[in-house]
């Protein structure tokens, strides 16, 4: 069975939870508390030398663990109905987790784990506030194209929304107000009304 190490409070831990539950597959959540420290014990970096979440230990004899979240997803999602085959699809759903690693999660995932894990404490204040900012343009990108498409990549619910889904569904516990994001807001419900869709803390 497929073993997780995770938080289940971590955005990037969040979106292999989902994925393998709209894939339907089978696994074990171990829990892994980063403010303790447990990235870093020798048996965590054993599985990824980075010291962080999530990751994905396979079935294999030899013990193979992947980490960096949205390899995992495409790992996950290959051969599937969330992953296109099509290259220039495929392409465009790179794109997006491109777009969320660089524009989007050192924002919105960084804005919320200074108010939601930190308590917004005086002394990060002035970052917290660069970050709003930036975080918002993110939001503009995507409402463009969710103005546009009912998904990220078009007509097919993908890996790209799971990926910018797992952040943006929480980024009111980053300070962000989404209520000016009518695209973002029905696409939240659309990825929300998946018949195999679980919650983060579910």
């Amino acid at each position: 069975m497929l073993k997780v190490y995770g938080d289940y409070n971590s955005g990037n831990c969040y979106k292999i939870k989902l994925m393998l539950h709209l894939l339907g597959l089978e696994y074990q959540w171990f829990a892994v508390d980063i403010l303790k420290g447990e990235t870093e014990t020798p048996e965590f970096l054993a599985k990824n030398p980075n010291g962080k979440v999530p990751v994905l230990e396979l079935e294999l004899e030899d013990g193979t663990c992947l980490w960096e979240s949205n390899a995992i997803l495409n790992y996950l999602a290959d051969g599937s109905e969330f992953l296109p085959a099509e290259p220039r699809l495929r392409t465009q759903v790179l794109q997006w987790q491109f777009f969320e690693q660089y524009s989007h999660e050192p924002y919105i995932a960084v804005a919320r784990f200074i108010q939601f894990y930190l308590g917004l404490p005086e002394e990060r204040l002035a970052e917290y506030r660069k970050l709003q900012k930036r975080g918002y343009k993110a939001l503009d990108v995507m409402e463009q194209q969710l103005n546009r498409t009912p998904y990220l990549v078009g007509e097919q619910y993908s890996i790209a929304d799971v990926t910018l889904y797992a952040y943006t569904h929480v980024a009111d516990q980053g300070g962000f107000d989404l209520s000016s994001y009518p695209g973002i807001q029905a696409w939240l419900a659309r990825v929300a009304s998946h018949p195999r869709h679980v919650g983060m803390l579910d």
